[in-house]
């Protein structure tokens, strides 16, 4: 599944070039695949140190002309807000190395308020470039969360549905989940309904095939 040895902060699958600018993640999902997989589409994701901006620029700037990629998306085996400024800092490079037509999205767990206690994190995307949010939301209460995401604090179900509401007052939001097993989709998408942003289910990647 993974051809490379060395792990990569930039990766791509068909025409989205993604950026893994970190391993850290205040949850631990039952069904994640960097439980079972070292990484995705043949690139080894699992970072051994976090990556300085410098190499994850040195990186981008090799495949970054390199076609016309449809999104940058801030996705890997980790929280993107868990290093807000470094994310903030790389779409503004993108935004100046990069002139054609791209949407810049971020897939989140929806911490980023907890992750940044003192930032107002929405402003900053937006600010910074970010054109869309990706929320992942696999459970529809407090206690399915815990059970499910498995949070490295309290209250993260609330603080996912905080982040939601201040986040589409600023971008357009969606609000995934995953068609896993554990994962009541059908909850799950009467609760997104009452946010009134949109909703998808996301394919699950089991972890033994």
């Amino acid at each position: 599944m993974v051809r490379e040895v060395t792990p990569k902060t930039v990766y791509w699958l068909g025409d989205r070039l993604y950026l893994n600018i970190t391993n850290q993640c205040t949850n631990d999902c039952v069904f994640c695949i960097r439980r079972f997989w070292p990484g995705v589409g043949g690139f080894n994701l699992r970072l051994t140190v976090e990556p300085e901006p410098s190499r994850i620029v040195s990186e981008l700037m090799q495949v970054l002309n390199m076609r016309n990629w449809r999104e940058v998306v801030f996705c890997g085996f980790g929280e993107p807000t868990a290093r807000l400024n470094c994310l903030v800092d790389l779409t503004r490079w993108i935004r100046m190395h990069y002139h054609k037509p791209l949407c810049i999205r971020v897939d989140t767990n929806g911490h980023g308020y907890v992750l940044n206690s003192d930032v107002a994190v929405v402003d900053e995307l937006k600010h910074s470039g970010v054109d869309k949010v990706s929320v992942s939301l696999n459970a529809y209460s407090e206690e399915t969360y815990r059970e499910v995401c498995r949070p490295k604090f309290e209250g993260a179900y609330a603080a996912t549905l905080n982040f939601i509401n201040k986040a589409k007052e600023a971008l357009p939001v969606e609000v995934t989940c995953v068609a896993a097993p554990e994962v009541d989709v059908q909850r799950i998408r009467e609760v997104v309904s009452c946010l009134n942003v949109p909703f998808r289910v996301r394919a699950y990647i089991p972890g033994f095939l």
